[in-house]
């Protein structure tokens, strides 16, 4: 004896028999996304767990285990390589927020020059990041750098100064040509924010006699701190999987100072030849930024409920 189908059943068999042509005309583009994203995937965990030799067939497989993690946690380049990309990560996006909350602050003041302002600031956001990076090489050059033309004609210094031969310098010099193009990005989504700010509630925090800083604090902060959070997401993402920066600017150096997660992956595949430890650093990258995606995505959801 069949048994009646109750509510649910029925209202999920309605819903998949009207969404079924939705469904099927996804499963190319699933499959398109499968295998270029999954399926690579999966290929260098599996390469992460094994010790891989060329041979003239191709790659040769042998199950190691754990023993490629074992071998880059026990590794104080690897280690070093951690703590440079989380340092980096950290202050370029701090900057970058304060930064581009200031910017926007301006230009969403300037009603007139809004367009204008737009325009200029995405200059440094659309030129390519190896291109911008090889222009910022051109300006630390200790020999006919424009930096060091600048601040000795300032008579902020008596000799030319090799930006980036120190390890403390080129760290700097680094984060300055990374603020200096991404912080347009910020920017855009935090003065989006702003235009959706209720003009009614700054009217009315005048007429109760707050200064700039209380509206500041008590009516733009907490309308905008999901433009805030959505900003630091994108950025905190983009940050910890720098590479064409320092591979063109400092090629790691000096030494390994500024050596960020990526750019050691590809040196331990490309250069070393070395498969499994660099698929190993691959992705225990990977696994560094779903743990941060995780944490932020929580952030967002906590600062959306609080909004609602």
């Amino acid at each position: 004896m069949n048994k009646p189908l109750n509510s649910t059943s029925v209202s999920l068999y309605s819903k998949w028999k009207n969404s079924k042509t939705g469904y099927l005309m996804l499963i190319p583009a699933f499959l398109l996304i499968a295998g270029v994203m999954f399926y690579p995937i999966s290929y260098s965990v599996r390469m992460s767990l094994s010790d891989v030799d060329i041979t003239p067939n191709g790659y040769d497989f042998s199950f190691v285990g754990l023993q490629n993690y074992l071998e880059i946690f026990s590794s104080n380049v690897y280690w070093g390589s951690v703590w440079f990309t989380f340092y980096f990560t950290f202050v370029t996006v701090l900057l970058e927020v304060i930064i581009g909350m200031l910017i926007a602050l301006a230009i969403n003041k300037v009603k007139g020059m809004m367009n204008v302002s737009l325009v200029v600031m995405l200059i440094p956001w659309s030129f390519i990041t190896v291109v911008s990076a090889q222009m910022w090489s051109y300006i630390y050059n200790g020999v006919y750098g424009v930096m060091n033309y600048i601040f000795e004609m300032l008579h902020l210094i008596d000799s030319p100064i090799t930006w980036l031969g120190t390890p403390a310098m080129a760290v700097i010099s680094m984060m300055i040509a990374e603020i200096w193009k991404t912080t347009p990005f910020v920017v855009i989504i935090l003065l989006a924010g702003l235009q959706m700010v209720p003009k009614d509630q700054y009217e009315a925090a005048d007429i109760d006699g707050a200064n700039r800083w209380q509206r500041f604090y008590k009516i733009t902060m907490p309308a905008i701190k999901g433009s805030i959070a959505v900003a630091v997401l994108f950025r905190v993402l983009q940050a910890f999987g720098v590479f064409d920066l320092p591979f063109v600017l400092t090629g790691g150096g000096p030494g390994n100072t500024t050596q960020p997660l990526a750019m050691l992956g590809h040196k331990v595949l490309f250069q070393n030849l070395n498969f499994g430890i660099g698929a190993a650093i691959s992705v225990s990258t990977v696994l560094f930024i779903l743990a941060l995606a995780t944490i932020f995505f929580s952030v967002i959801r906590s600062v959306i409920k609080g909004d609602d």
